[in-house]
């Protein structure tokens, strides 16, 4: 895995120099997680992680909001030197960093299109780490009141490292019933209402 990282890093530099992989923050799993990790080592030896996170994201809301350039680049009858062509056309037309415009290159040449905004995802979650925020999101069957949020604030900030903050994005799905669902980086807890009836109903038909 370090070797193949290794060789997607070295894809993406613009710069032959130090090959050594700059170790992520924080581990982004999936085909999509190799790309940000490979990334973030080219980006951090070039002090451009801060532009290649904004990139990605301009980028992905680009290619959301322009249907016309997501059917092309989908298209299985356009052949890959066209999409190349017109990605790294769309690139200069944005001014992105050359490394943001090396990756979409490297996963144009794999056909892996739909993988862009996973990847602006993995990256952030990159960055969020190699800032010191660990991003959570708690999701409730209904919106927060302020002294609910500042409570929800305080508990997770009991579970971070000294220096650590929390990065809260906050959800309303309102099938969870009552109670809520959370997940700090890489760990969950779901205190969902109904979680619990379910629990409650397997039971019930176990002792049936």
């Amino acid at each position: 895995m370090a070797k193949n990282l290794s060789v997607l890093a070295r894809q993406f530099s613009t710069s032959s120099a130090n090959n050594a992989l700059v170790r992520a923050p924080v581990a982004v799993f999936g085909i999509e997680g190799r790309y940000a990790t490979a990334l973030y080592s080219a980006a951090s030896k070039q002090k451009s992680l801060d532009a290649v996170e904004k990139d990605l994201k301009s980028f992905s809301d680009v290619l959301q909001k322009d249907q016309r350039l997501g059917e092309f680049l989908r298209d299985p009858s356009v052949q890959k030197s066209l999409k190349n062509d017109g990605l790294a056309g769309v690139a200069d037309k944005m001014k992105l960093n050359p490394l943001s415009k090396n990756l979409l290159l490297a996963v144009a040449e794999n056909n892996r299109f739909n993988l862009i905004p996973a990847i602006a995802t993995a990256f952030s979650t990159i960055m969020a780490g190699h800032r010191g925020e660990v991003v959570c999101e708690v999701t409730t069957a209904k919106a927060l009141n302020a002294a609910m949020t500042k409570e929800i604030e305080a508990a997770l900030s009991g579970h971070l490292k000294k220096g650590e903050k929390a990065l809260i994005t906050y959800k309303v799905d309102p099938a969870l019933i009552g109670g809520m669902v959370v997940s700090i980086g890489d760990k969950f807890c779901d205190m969902s209402m109904a979680t619990k009836l379910n629990k409650y109903s397997e039971l019930l038909k176990a002792a049936a």
